[in-house]
C-alpha cells in the first residue's frame, strides 16, 4: 500500500481525486481517510491539522511553583506528541504499519518540512522498511499533483533543524520571563490569568507601544503658511509657498509682498507609475488589511483555504519573480470565463511583459491565481466566510492581472510663480492612460489637472491669506505599518507574522480597530516596564539576531546545540537584569492590572 501524508485534510482529499479520480472515504480513530488506486496499486491520502509534535519541559518544571523560573535555562526540552494530534498520530501509526512505500505531501515551506518530519518519526515508530520519498508542490491543481509524485525528493533536514532549533529557543525564553512576569504580580491575577512574554509577540508590542507613547508625548506647534488664487494668462489658480512661518507677523509681511509676480517655472511632464511586483505573503496581508479592512491573520487563514480548494497558489512566500516555469498565458486562458475574462483575454490578444521584484525565497513563485472563479462560485463553497473569501480571490487575481499590465500614464504638473522674496507653487497631474488602474482600482490616482501657462507669463495676486496650523503627532501605527516594520526587522517569518499581532491582541495587550493597531493600558505598562528595565526582550533588532542565527542553519550548517546555548546564555544575562529590577516592575504591571480591570 501506498501512504500519502498531507497536511490538511483538503489536499489529501485533492491528492485523491486528482492522483485516482474516484476515491471512498474511510475513518481510523476519527481521521478521514482517502483510499483510492494510483499506478495500479492501492493508496491512502491522509490528512494531518499542521504540528503533530512540540517541544515542551519535562513534567515536573511545567509545575511553576516547584523551580525558579531562571532554572528554565538550564532544561532541555523534549519533543513530545501533541495532545490534540493524538487520534492523527493512531490514524497515521494504524496505515503507516501496513504501507510499502510513503509519500510525505507536506507544505512546501520550512513548517512543512518539520510536520513531514515529524510524521516520518511517526511512520518509522512502527515501519522501519518502507521508503519515504517528499513531495513539494505549489498549487493543489491536477497538474502540479501530478507532476510532483513523478518527481519526488528527500527531506531537507537543515530545514527542519532550523524549525525545531527555533521552537525550542522561543519555548525557552516564552515560559521564562513569562513565569517571571507572572509570579512578579500574581496576587493582582485573576484565577487562570497570567502575563505573557512571546521573544516576536513582544517585540511586536513595543514597536506599537513606541509610536503610542510618541503621540501621546508629542507638543503641538503653531506655524503659518501663505495661500493664494493667482491669476495667470486668463486662468485663476490656486498657489502656495513652500515656507513654515513661526510667527503670524512674519507670514503677514511676506503676504504683503504678494502682488505681482511672474511664472518661474511650468512644467509639464509624462510619468510612467509602474504596476506593482508579484505579490508575496506580507504583502497580501499588508493589502487587505489596507484596502479591504481584513486583518492580517484572517487574510492568511482565508487565502490557505482558497489554496487547498485550488484556487490561488500557496500563499506563503517570500518571491516576487515569477518563475519562467510558470505558463502565464495559460493563467490568463483560465481566468477567460469569469468576471475578469475580457481584461485577460485583451492582455491575451496584445501581449504582456510580467513586473518582476527582487525577492526569490528559492522555494516558492508569488501569490497567483490557479482556477477561474466566479463570484456566485466562491460565495457557495465559503458559505458565511464566501463575502470576505472573493474579496481575496477577487484582490489576488485583479494584482496578478495588473502585474501583467502596461504602466498607468499621467502628466505631472508644476507652475511656480515668484512675487519678489517669495515663490507661490501649485501642482497637478493629468491622466493620460489608465494603465493597470483598470484592473488595479486601489491604486489609482486623482485627476487634479492645471492649466497650460508659459514661463515668464504674469501673475497677479486676487486673494492671499495667512492660514494658522499646527504640527500634527504621528499616526496611530496601522497592522499594514506594522507587519511592515516586522518584516524590517526579521520579526517572524511569513508564515508567523500575523500570528504575532494577533498574539497580543489575545492577550489584552492591544486592539485592532478599522485597521490602526492600539495598545492598552495593560500593553503600555508592560512595554514601558521591560524598555525601561531589560531593553534588549523587546527591542527590534533582538530578534533580527536571533532570525538570523537560525538562518545559518540552512545556510552555512551551524549546529543547533551551539545556537542554543548562545541564545539562552545571553538571555539568562537579560534575565538576572530582569530579576534584580524585580520591585519596580512589579510596582508598575500592578498599576496597570487596577486600571484595566476597572
Amino acid at each position: 500500500m501506498i501512504l500519502i501524508v498531507a497536511e490538511k485534510r483538503s489536499v489529501a482529499q485533492a491528492i485523491a481525486k486528482y492522483l485516482g479520480r474516484s476515491y471512498r472515504v474511510q475513518r481510523i480513530h476519527g481521521v478521514p481517510v482517502y483510499s483510492f488506486s494510483y499506478g495500479g496499486r492501492e493508496a491512502a491520502a491522509l490528512g494531518l491539522s499542521g504540528h503533530i509534535m512540540d517541544f515542551d519541559f519535562a513534567a515536573r518544571q511545567n509545575v511553576w511553583t516547584w523551580l525558579p523560573p531562571e532554572e528554565l535555562f538550564n532544561a532541555t526540552p523534549l519533543l513530545v506528541v501533541r495532545r490534540e494530534a493524538l487520534d492523527y498520530v493512531k490514524a497515521l501509526r494504524a496505515l503507516a504499519a501496513k504501507a510499502d512505500e510513503v509519500y510525505l505531501a507536506l507544505d512546501a515551506d520550512v513548517e512543512g518540512e518539520a510536520i513531514a518530519y515529524e510524521a516520518a518519526l511517526v511512520v518509522r515508530s512502527v515501519n522501519k522498511r518502507a521508503p519515504i520519498r517528499r513531495v513539494l508542490f505549489n498549487a493543489v491543481t491536477p497538474r502540479e499533483i501530478t507532476a510532483a509524485f513523478q518527481r519526488p525528493t528527500k527531506l531537507d533536514l537543515k530545514k527542519v533543524e532550523k524549525v525545531f532549533t527555533r521552537m525550542q529557543i522561543d519555548l525557552t525564553l516564552g515560559a521564562a520571563f513569562t513565569r517571571f512576569l507572572t509570579l512578579a504580580v500574581r496576587e493582582h491575577l485573576e484565577r487562570g490569568q497570567f502575563l505573557s512574554y512571546g521573544p516576536c509577540q513582544t517585540p511586536v508590542l513595543g514597536m506599537v507601544v513606541t509610536r503610542e507613547l510618541q503621540r501621546r508625548n508629542f507638543k503641538p506647534e503653531k506655524y503659518y503658511v501663505l495661500k493664494a488664487l493667482v491669476e495667470v494668462e486668463g486662468h485663476r489658480i490656486e498657489m502656495s509657498a513652500d515656507v513654515r512661518y513661526k510667527s503670524r507677523e512674519e507670514a503677514e509681511r511676506a503676504a504683503a509682498s504678494v502682488r505681482h509676480g511672474v511664472v518661474k517655472t511650468a512644467l509639464y511632464k509624462p510619468h510612467e507609475v509602474e504596476p506593482p511586483e508579484p505579490l508575496e505573503t506580507v504583502e497580501l496581508e499588508r493589502r487587505a488589511s489596507r484596502w479591504l479592512g481584513i486583518n492580517a491573520k484572517k487574510t492568511l487563514d482565508i487565502a490557505e483555504e482558497l489554496y487547498r480548494a485550488g484556487y490561488i497558489s500557496y500563499p506563503r512566500t517570500e518571491t516576487t519573480i515569477y518563475p519562467q516555469t510558470l505558463d502565464l498565458r495559460e493563467i490568463l486562458r483560465e481566468l477567460a470565463e469569469t468576471e475578469h475574462g475580457p481584461y485577460a483575454e485583451e492582455l491575451l490578444r496584445r501581449g504582456f511583459k510580467p513586473t518582476r521584484g527582487d525577492s526569490d525565497d528559492g522555494a516558492h513563485p508569488p501569490i497567483y491565481p490557479t482556477k477561474g472563479a466566479t463570484k456566485a462560485e466562491i460565495m457557495k463553497i465559503f458559505g458565511k466566510a464566501g463575502a470576505q473569501a472573493w474579496a481575496i480571490y477577487d484582490f489576488v487575481v485583479r494584482h496578478f492581472l495588473a502585474t501583467l499590465s502596461p504602466p498607468a500614464l499621467v502628466e505631472k504638473q508644476k507652475i511656480v510663480a515668484a512675487f519678489g522674496g517669495v515663490e507661490m507653487y501649485a501642482e497637478g497631474q493629468r491622466v493620460m492612460s489608465e494603465g493597470y488602474w483598470r484592473i488595479y482600482p486601489w491604486e489609482r490616482q486623482r485627476d487634479k489637472s492645471l492649466p497650460r501657462v508659459s514661463p515668464g507669463a504674469p501673475a497677479r495676486a486676487i486673494k492671499v491669506e495667512v492660514v494658522e496650523r499646527e504640527t500634527e503627532p504621528p499616526p496611530q501605527m496601522t497592522e499594514s505599518e506594522l507587519l511592515a516594520l516586522m518584516k524590517k526587522y526579521g520579526i517572524g517569518t511569513d508564515a508567523t507574522m500575523q500570528d504575532h499581532i494577533h498574539t497580543n491582541v489575545k492577550r489584552g495587550y492591544m486592539k485592532l480597530a478599522k485597521g490602526r493597531c492600539v495598545p492598552t493600558d495593560l500593553g503600555i505598562a508592560l512595554a514601558t516596564a521591560l524598555f525601561q528595565h531589560a531593553p534588549e526582550l523587546i527591542e527590534p533588532t533582538v530578534r533580527a539576531k536571533i532570525e538570523a542565527a537560525l538562518n545559518s542553519i540552512v545556510r552555512n550548517g551551524t549546529p543547533p546545540s551551539k545556537l542554543i546555548a548562545e541564545v539562552k546564555a545571553e538571555f539568562r544575562n537579560y534575565y538576572e537584569n530582569l530579576k534584580a529590577r524585580r520591585e519596580e516592575i512589579k510596582r508598575a504591571l500592578q498599576n496597570a492590572l487596577n486600571t484595566h480591570r476597572q
